[in-house]
């Protein structure tokens, strides 16, 4: 085949792995990945349904998809991922512009699926949930200096408000010799940050025989010489025990940094979330991480405006934000999803409701963060470089900075430089200015560095020295 594919994929790094596995199916096959679609003769778009916006996110993308069945070369319009999985028939019918809707256990079936749409014949290929991908090929759709490596597929957890299960299938790990080898080969591609992602990656390897653990997997992960940064995110608190801590600790590469999805600190709204613990338990979590690894930040993810959720509640939820002092947070307003429990229930909070306590928490974890990031002022760390903004300047992330979520820092380089640096270079600086998102840095080694310290220290470089691997 010498036709033309053009990728859009939408919402979370584990669906864009996903998109990335596709389009290395597809270019085995002789497909040739285009960014314009204009020139597509296929067009894929990988969905997310996961809240209400990513659906209508998705939906409007597969609108503006077919129209370059109209007005550009597309003969194929394919449609996969969550979205299609949920509404396989209906997005079908609703759409005929769609060739193919192809589920997210079916991923390997594209090729083919491709080539019968490009000769007319159209399909609609859901199944069941259940694809786990082995050594396949992928291409990359990050920077060529980041890679994330999905290490599970599916979840066990049936929180009441998620429609995940139903559409991923079951909790299943990735084989540890599989991980290590894709690593390897996303090193060899020049990624230097690794970004360890899955539904729950604390439960990996409980499914495998023998089983393993996300400890003994790291442990492999960080013995890759051309990999600085690996990066973890999507930690269940219930699951983050002393072992993967000292796992972390003792690490050349893994970042102290954790992802901890805890979505509400009042016990009741927890329960009937069907999540385990309670803003107790959860700042004695805090406590524990925060004493094992110094210097550690700290993001997760809240939800306002559950079912039954009463101001009590959310004033609990405000309290818990002030006394755990999280780095980085991410506040959601409830959105209903058929087919869980929670979108049954009759006591909905209404939407003005919602909507004024997500300005509520924001407001309150903004000060927060403001607090936080200036705690770093002084503080010297690994920087790595994704863009040049003119006038000397940097645009790029420290080591507390994941990618796409947490802000940027800008850097800010002596005059009569020279020729700027590449993307995925890394710098030793300081940090000199912090506000509630975003930093302001220099050189380590110059006059306002010299005296200072490393404060977090995996793969720290020396000062003022500038390193491209």
């Amino acid at each position: 085949m010498s036709e033309k594919v053009g990728f859009i994929s939408l919402g979370c790094p584990k669906n864009r792995v996903d998109s990335e596995f596709m389009l290395g199916l597809l270019e085995r096959e002789g497909l040739t990945p285009v960014q314009d679609p204009h020139e597509a003769d296929v067009l894929v778009v990988n969905t997310c349904t996961f809240i209400e916006q990513a659906q209508s996110e998705s939906i409007r993308a597969i609108l503006e998809a077919a129209q370059w069945k109209k007005k550009g070369r597309c003969r194929a319009l394919v449609v996969a991922g969550c979205l299609a999985q949920r509404y396989g028939q209906e997005l079908r019918q609703e759409m005929p512009e769609i060739d193919v809707v192809l589920g997210t256990g079916r991923i390997e079936e594209l090729p083919h699926l491709v080539k019968e749409a490009l000769n007319g014949r159209t399909a609609v290929d859901v199944g069941a949930p259940g694809y786990t991908p082995g050594l396949a090929p992928r291409l990359l759709s990050t920077p060529p200096y980041l890679g994330y490596l999905k290490i599970a597929e599916g979840c066990d957890n049936r929180c009441s408000f998620c429609i995940i299960p139903s559409i991923r299938g079951r909790y299943r790990s990735r084989p540890p010799e599989v991980l290590v080898e894709e690593a390897a080969a996303l090193a060899a591609l020049g990624v230097k940050e690794l970004v360890i992602v899955a539904q729950d990656i604390t439960a990996y390897g409980h499914d495998l025989s023998p089983k393993t653990s996300l400890e003994d997997l790291l442990r492999r992960l960080d013995r890759l010489d051309d990999i600085r940064w690996i990066r973890l995110l999507y930690t269940y608190p219930s699951r983050l025990g002393n072992s993967l801590l000292d796992a972390i600790a003792s690490s050349r590469r893994i970042l102290p940094y954790l992802d901890l999805p805890l979505q509400h600190a009042s016990a009741k709204v927890l329960r009937e979330m069907r999540r385990p613990g309670d803003g107790e338990s959860y700042l004695r979590l805090i406590k524990d991480i925060r004493r094992q690894l110094p210097g550690v930040i700290l993001r997760s993810s809240f939800i306002v405006g559950f079912p039954g959720e009463d101001e009590s509640d959310f004033e609990e939820l405000l309290t818990f934000l002030q006394q755990a002092a999280l780095d980085r947070v991410g506040v959601f307003t409830y959105s209903p999803q058929e087919g869980t429990p929670a979108a049954e229930r009759s006591d909905q909070v209404p939407a003005k409701i919602k909507e004024e306590r997500h300005r509520r928490a924001m407001e309150v974890q903004q000060e927060i963060a403001r607090r936080q990031n200036r705690k770093r002022v002084g503080q010297v760390h690994d920087f790595l470089v994704e863009g040049t903004l003119g006038g000397g300047r940097l645009a790029g992330r420290w080591e507390g900075q994941a990618p796409e979520i947490d802000g940027r820092t800008i850097l800010r380089l002596p005059t009569k430089r020279g020729r700027p640096p590449a993307p995925g270079t890394f710098y030793s600086i300081v940090i000199t200015g912090a506000g509630p998102y975003d930093f302001e840095a220099e050189l380590a080694g110059s006059p306002v560095a010299e005296a200072q310290n490393s404060q977090f220290g995996k793969g720290s470089s020396t000062q003022g020295d500038i390193t491209e691997r």
